[in-house]
């Protein structure tokens, strides 16, 4: 590419960004978790989660969405409507970091930009990329083995509405589906004689909760003047 193109192709950079709107903000919520400890229950938080957001709004009906997020997960078998887990009786916590990239698609138009009131339900997915502790159950209780890695998809339905000219609010609720079966210590291949559970089928975990994030930036060229 010659200095031209160079040129060109920092110019049409420059000016797509200038051409869009920003938000950062924050999720509030709790976190709970489906697999072969505790409940089956999907949404039922039970222990806090928060994270960080930043979203660059393409146009008023999809975004691109950046998260960090981060929460114990936990389980009790007590809890579960599953009898032979009342009587088994195990428990397990586990910390959970994830980086989550994906795409955020409004049902409605969505224009910060525009004076009306603005409102909408949305969906969104991605890829997350989750931190978590390696557990594995020994004489009825969970142990704790190493960090591991792993991919999850998430999948996330929710409501949200501008406040304030420049803060948008909304509530959500977002189902993980990971690529592993051992965020419960159920199925550690590292101790492969202490599994237990199904272990055909991968875990889930959930976030429920608020976000609010504050905007700025540029008039995009999708709003009329």
């Amino acid at each position: 590419m010659n200095r031209f193109g160079i040129i060109f192709l920092l110019l049409l950079i420059t000016s797509a960004l200038q051409a869009q709107i920003h938000e950062i903000g924050v999720f509030l919520g709790g976190s709970n978790m489906i697999g072969d400890v505790g409940a089956t229950t999907y949404i039922a938080p039970n222990k806090p989660a928060f994270g960080l957001l930043y979203k660059w709004n393409r146009s008023p009906r999809h975004t691109w969405r950046f998260s960090y997020t981060q929460s114990t997960i936990a389980a009790y078998d007590e809890d579960s409507e599953i009898e032979s887990r009342q009587e088994r009786d195990y428990h397990f916590k586990n910390s959970v970091k994830e980086l989550t990239a994906g795409l955020e698609f409004d049902f409605f138009t969505f224009d910060l930009h525009d004076s009306e009131p603005q409102f909408t339900p949305y969906v969104f997915t991605g890829l997350s990329y989750v931190f978590y502790d390696g557990l594995y159950f020994q004489n009825g209780g969970p142990n704790k083995d190493k960090t591991y890695r792993t991919f999850a998809i998430p999948m996330t339905v929710g409501l949200k509405g501008r406040i304030f000219n420049s803060f948008v609010i909304g509530f959500e609720v977002a189902a993980r589906n990971a690529f592993k079966d051992d965020l419960d210590g159920s199925n550690n291949d590292n101790f492969k004689s202490q599994k237990f559970g199904n272990l055909t089928s991968k875990d889930w975990y959930m976030f429920t909760g608020f976000t609010l994030t504050y905007t700025f930036g540029e008039k995009p060229c999708f709003c009329a003047d």
